[in-house]
């Protein structure tokens, strides 16, 4: 199952966004309103809970620097990952597209579509106001 987000400007460099997004604990500030816990494991990983959600660990798993970076579930329960990949539009701002990828069958699929698709899009609109 593949998902991808809107692409959305950031008033940083692509260098900026990049090492703001390579620094996990930045990602508390992108997190939407319903997140009822996040934690920084270690300087490549947290874990997250939104509101009737199970917890989700991630880990940084690939940093292309400046051009991709790979968040990848620590746990193989649940399989996927999620790429930003950045392109510079100018010296100060720069675009970012979230893509999700997971290996679900469909019925799982089928469940948690809405929900993803919804983090999704309240990520690249927080990413929009940094």
């Amino acid at each position: 199952m593949e998902l991808k987000s809107r692409k959305v400007t950031v008033n940083k460099s692509q260098e900026s966004l990049f090492h703001f997004l390579k620094d996990v604990k930045n990602f508390e500030t992108l997190m939407p309103e319903n997140t009822s816990k996040f934690e920084v494991l270690r300087d490549d990983a947290f874990v997250f809970a939104l509101k009737g959600m199970p917890e989700i660990a991630l880990e940084i798993k690939e940093a292309n620097p400046s051009h991709t970076l790979v968040l990848g579930a620590i746990s193989d329960k649940i399989p996927f990952t999620l790429t930003g990949h950045m392109q510079a539009l100018s010296e100060a701002t720069s675009e970012i597209e979230l893509l999700f990828t997971g290996d679900f069958n469909p019925m799982m699929a089928m469940m948690i579509k809405g929900p993803i698709s919804k983090f999704l899009e309240t990520l690249s609109a927080n990413l929009e106001q940094l």
